[in-house]
């Protein structure tokens, strides 16, 4: 039963990077007319538009936020970091994440709890204990042929 809450937990965390993805460009919300690029189509004179945090762009790429305790893989590309947590997109297989993980958080000091790892259909969801926290770590197919990951310490 615990696997299974867990198991939502983790789409839970992935529908929720997938909606960042969705917010930071990878959908249409309304916005970006060609007449006032930003602000939605049926804005009055008294609008304004909401405060966003500092975006750096590179060849398409963006990255939001901060530092993160968690490694990401080289190829990470539209990564979102905080203090708590890290979610980005990468090329490499499910399984090349999953491998990734077990050697840098074991490099860290975490162990990996095998008895909650899952993998299907290229979701993943997988969870390390060490230095007093569990980090809990989400992944899906994006479509684009990208895995979405989420890395975040588990509250």
């Amino acid at each position: 039963m615990k696997k299974y809450s867990v198991l939502l937990a983790i789409v839970a965390l992935v529908l929720a990077s997938l909606a960042c993805q969705t917010i930071m460009g990878g959908g249409d919300n309304g916005f970006d007319t060609p007449e006032m690029p930003g602000v939605p189509q049926d804005s009055d004179d008294d609008f304004e538009a909401p405060t966003i945090p500092p975006v750096e762009q590179d060849g398409g790429d963006i990255t939001v936020g901060g530092e993160s305790p968690f490694p990401v893989t080289g190829d990470a590309f539209n990564v979102i970091s905080t203090p708590q947590s890290v979610t980005y997109q990468t090329n490499m297989s499910a399984d090349d994440v999953m491998k990734f993980y077990r050697d840098e958080l074991s490099k860290q000091g975490y162990t990996e709890d095998t008895s909650m790892t899952t993998t299907f259909g290229g979701m993943i969801a997988m969870f390390f204990e060490g230095n007093g926290k569990t980090v809990v770590i989400g992944g899906a197919p994006v479509g684009d042929g990208s895995v979405s990951v989420t890395v975040a310490y588990q509250q």
